[in-house]
């Protein structure tokens, strides 16, 4: 099955994507200050802290997925509602997702850096994507990282222009 993200990542190693990106999400937190980070890049999209929360939200998950897929064997993956766990970040500040996703991102990647060479080829089933595997589950990571790290560049080129 083909990765959703997989054209995000280019030639680029994901690792090192996972790696790079809790100080890309600093530099743009700092850039776009407490008004800009409520900024979004057109009507009915998130805005900049509401990427932070998801940010957080997903390093969670992925997090969860990736020690199950090594702990446990033919694991199925739970699906979520991105829009219905949305609903919620309202209660959240940025500063907060921003520091949850950076502490649960250097935990998944100890863990991702600790794997065996054959345990990245280890899988699980995602009932929306199919099969998939450690290593697909880490390059999913990475893609999502640089798909919302390309929304938050835009957020912060409208900011800067207004």
């Amino acid at each position: 099955m083909l990765n959703p993200y997989e054209n995000f990542l280019g030639s680029r190693d994901a690792q090192d994507i996972l790696a790079e990106t809790p100080s890309k999400l600093g530099a743009f937190f700092t850039q776009l200050g407490p008004a800009g980070i409520e900024k979004s890049i057109a009507p009915g999209k998130w805005c900049a802290r509401e990427i932070f929360s998801h940010l957080a939200d997903c390093e969670i998950t992925f997090g969860y997925r990736l020690r199950q897929t090594l702990a446990e064997e033919n694991h199925v993956i739970q699906p979520f509602d991105q829009a219905k766990w949305a609903a919620t970040y309202a209660a959240y500040d940025g500063p907060s997702a921003l520091a949850a996703f950076s502490s649960v991102r250097r935990w998944n990647i100890a863990l991702i850096r600790s794997a065996k060479a054959e345990e990245y080829a280890k899988t699980v089933t995602h009932p929306e994507r199919g099969t998939m595997t450690f290593q697909t589950i880490v390059e999913t990571m990475a893609g999502h990282d640089m798909n919302h790290l390309r929304q938050l560049e835009a957020i912060a080129a409208k900011v800067a222009g207004a």
